[in-house]
């Protein structure tokens, strides 16, 4: 699986999006769950920009993006098939979002994710990846999704 011969695709249409969300949520459970979240989840990006990966027709990679108003947008949702991890999706994924989100003349890009005081290996990767596309952390919001799942709101610059 070479991620350098795979291009990423705006979605527009509102059925593919849901479909492609639930095909790769629903393999991601270490990330993702419990199944009515996942359901949830689809629904909403059904309105959201969205960015996905195909390999051979298969989803195996997708982001939704949040408009949080005319200078921010927010990955809402990202997640790459765990076969795909460490071979340049991630990034190829999130250089599609930067260089829309420049197209729009958003002036920043955040992003939530467990942070690190919850103690979840799987997530760890995940904040080394946010790391290395430029994000910073500003804030931790302890009971933002609930007290076992402490949130890391992260951010970088769109330029």
């Amino acid at each position: 699986k070479k991620a350098d011969c795979m291009n990423v695709s705006f979605i527009t249409d509102p059925e593919l999006k849901e479909s492609i969300t639930l095909s790769v949520m629903h393999q991601l459970p270490l990330w993702f769950s419990p199944p009515e979240d996942i359901d949830y989840k689809a629904k909403t990006h059904r309105n959201y920009p969205f960015f996905a990966v195909l390999d051979q027709g298969q989803p195996v990679a997708f982001a939704a993006v949040k408009i949080h108003n005319p200078y921010t947008a927010d990955i809402y949702n990202i997640g790459v098939l765990e076969p795909y991890h460490h071979q340049g999706l991630g990034h190829q994924l999130m250089q599609a979002i930067l260089d829309w989100c420049a197209k729009e003349n958003f002036v920043f890009l955040t992003v939530k994710t467990l942070d690190e005081s919850a103690d979840y290996p799987p997530y760890d990767g995940t904040r080394a990846f946010y790391r290395k596309e430029g994000f910073l952390p500003l804030e931790v919001f302890p009971t933002f999704w609930d007290e076992g799942n402490p949130c890391l709101f992260l951010a970088r610059t769109v330029k």
